[in-house]
């Protein structure tokens, strides 16, 4: 399924073979939390803007509109008009950002609702159950997103009950594999490391859940309140110990330098909400630095976002008038500005692919790392 083509030092090009479609790595999934891009962002825009995989979250879908309702017509795909590949995450998330609405068990979790409080569980087996009902591309096994500053005795707790969550996981997977109902027959499972800044622990998570051969693998549990510099050292000791066979997944990352850093230590998929959630505030990304369109200096200025950029953003339209669209409130300007920061994103991962294929990786790095930590204007 993961063909690995080039390595420049510990950067990885590869390729991911799915039921629906190959995945060029590395790259970057648009996060569609509720199954949409907020930012009023369509499935066509996702084509235009070259978006490779789409992340939705099996809680939110699970709560409203229900994960059977989903499945009653015809899954995910059909459901958003998206035939391209989709990342379901477990739900293991809102275990860790939904602290004061819920209880761990070795079971599974207990929440009250976000939305209406009503009580929900969640365990291995309805996580995986609700991800094959939605019929993703691939599924991930249920964890616990632990705190960074979580003692050394609840961390190796913790990490003990997701490797017992992950077996259960893979096991349930397989059955919905083989019942004849399945929306997605061929869905994948990525197992989730975990450990927060513990080396050690890491490093003995990863060597136990590389021996389930699994679809690939995801490093979970960072980009939560440690340090760039803490994540780049626990991404050091960690990759070392995962398939090198297998794609990896860095989870919730992050700026383009926290990509670009990613990257050249050998991860192969990222997701974060920033491009989007930054655009719904007039926050764009360009070569030179993030802009905020919201500032005075743009009023006037009737360049696009960025010279040269291919979005639909910049290839119609100027700083000024998305100002204006902005300031007055008009949900236009929100999404032209979420379309370009997405485009941004996946541009800079083609660019990226681009440079390992022809060896220049690392001249890449240094000179994007350079135009992107611009100071927001």
């Amino acid at each position: 399924m993961f063909h690995l083509h080039k390595q420049e030092g510990r950067a990885r090009r590869g390729s991911f073979e799915t039921v629906h479609g190959t995945i060029q790595t590395p790259v970057f999934m648009n996060v569609g939390t509720a199954g949409a891009i907020k930012g009023a962002v369509s499935t066509m825009d996702l084509e235009t803007i070259g978006t490779q995989v789409e992340l939705s979250n099996t809680y939110h879908l699970h709560v409203r509109p229900g994960d059977e309702l989903i499945k009653s017509l015809g899954g995910l795909h059909k459901f958003m008009n998206w035939s391209r590949p989709i990342l379901t995450d477990s739900g293991g998330f809102q275990v860790f950002s939904l602290a004061g609405l819920r209880k761990i068990k070795e079971e599974g979790v207990y929440f009250n609702s976000h939305i209406d409080g009503r009580r929900i569980f969640m365990g291995p087996e309805e996580s995986i159950q609700i991800q094959s009902n939605l019929g993703s591309t691939i599924a991930m096994a249920f964890d616990e997103c632990a705190p960074h500053d979580a003692s050394r005795d609840y961390v190796e707790a913790s990490v003990a009950r997701t490797t017992r969550w992950l077996i259960r996981c893979r096991d349930k997977l397989r059955e919905l594999n083989g019942r004849e109902d399945t929306i997605n027959p061929h869905q994948m499972l990525f197992g989730i490391n975990q450990g927060t800044t513990f080396a050690d622990i890491r490093i003995e998570h990863a060597k136990r859940i590389s021996e389930l051969d699994l679809d690939g693998y995801a490093v979970g549990g960072l980009a939560v309140g440690e340090t760039h510099a803490q994540m780049y050292e626990i991404l050091d000791v960690t990759l070392p110990h995962l398939p090198e066979n297998k794609p990896r997944y860095l989870m919730g990352v992050g700026t383009p330098a926290n990509i670009l850093e990613g990257v050249a230590r050998g991860i192969d998929f990222f997701d974060c909400v920033y491009p989007s959630r930054n655009g719904r505030h007039g926050h764009v990304y360009t070569n030179s630095g993030k802009l905020n369109l919201f500032n005075k200096q743009y009023e006037r200025d009737m360049r696009p976002i960025e010279e040269g950029c291919g979005c639909p953003a910049c290839q119609s339209y100027s700083r000024a008038y998305i100002r204006h669209l902005l300031k007055a409130g008009e949900m236009l300007g929100m999404r032209l500005c979420v379309l370009h920061n997405l485009y941004f994103y996946n541009q800079m991962m083609t660019e990226i692919r681009d440079a390992i294929d022809g060896g220049c990786f690392a001249e890449y790095k240094k000179r994007k790392l350079s135009a992107v930590q611009g100071e927001l204007c």
